[in-house]
């Protein structure tokens, strides 16, 4: 006689948005991140890097909920993905700036063109000067402002306070953009991000993994 019973069916985690107190409550993107790598349960997990960290809650909480399904599969690539090199929170805060400038609003316009003059301008790496000057092509007004801004601004340092706040400016920025492709503008800046990370780092790209994918599901399968 067949027994009634199954095993577990192996599937992946279901992302909600915002910060939830345990798993049966549901999860973010980086909460699943702290689960795999074994810390405490948050969103800001100690295994990832903290700005790339902020830009994975931020894509997850404004991505619609079709779009912030297919996240999952990226989630074990941030597990250990990090670095102390400030130009890697450099190059994240440019690179997601650059990503929101051409589409944002008026005013987060404005504010990613202050941001990311700051970033440029607190490292030597002509690569990043490049990634700016091709995203001020799209807002040369905002360029000429933001450039005027700075030279009365009292305060030009860039921190990691800073990086975070350019994060969350520009996902806004491209959350309520008024395009058709705002969700998959999202996930590529995200994904770009982790494989921005991932180069800087000399990280192999995890989502070339099979074997990593398939441990993904079995860690997820009774959660």
């Amino acid at each position: 006689m067949r027994s009634s019973r199954t095993a577990p069916q192996l599937v992946m985690p279901i992302l909600s948005a915002g910060r939830h107190r345990n798993p049966r409550r549901g999860a973010c993107f980086m909460e699943f991140a702290s689960y795999l790598a074994g810390e405490n349960w948050s969103d800001h997990p100690a295994c990832t890097h903290p700005v790339l960290a902020a830009v994975a809650r931020n894509v997850n909480d404004l991505s619609t909920d079709a779009t912030r399904a297919t996240l999952t599969q990226h989630i074990h690539r941030v597990v250990n993905l990090t670095s102390s090199d400030p130009l890697v929170t450099v190059a994240i805060a440019v690179h997601a700036a650059a990503a929101a400038l051409p589409i944002a609003s008026f005013e987060r316009q404005r504010s990613l063109a202050v941001g990311m003059l700051v970033a440029v301008n607190s490292v030597s790496s002509a690569e990043l000067e490049a990634v700016a000057a091709d995203a001020f092509l799209t807002a040369p007004g905002e360029e000429r402002w933001a450039r005027r801004y700075m030279s009365t601004a009292r305060s030009k340092e860039f921190t990691d306070r800073t990086a975070t706040m350019i994060v969350h400016t520009a996902v806004a920025g491209i959350a309520l953009a008024c395009v058709p492709d705002a969700d998959a503008r999202l996930k590529s800046l995200l994904v770009g991000t982790i494989e921005l990370v991932e180069r800087m780092t000399g990280t192999p790209g995890a989502h070339a993994s099979e074997q990593r994918d398939s441990a993904l599901r079995s860690e997820f399968a009774e959660v």
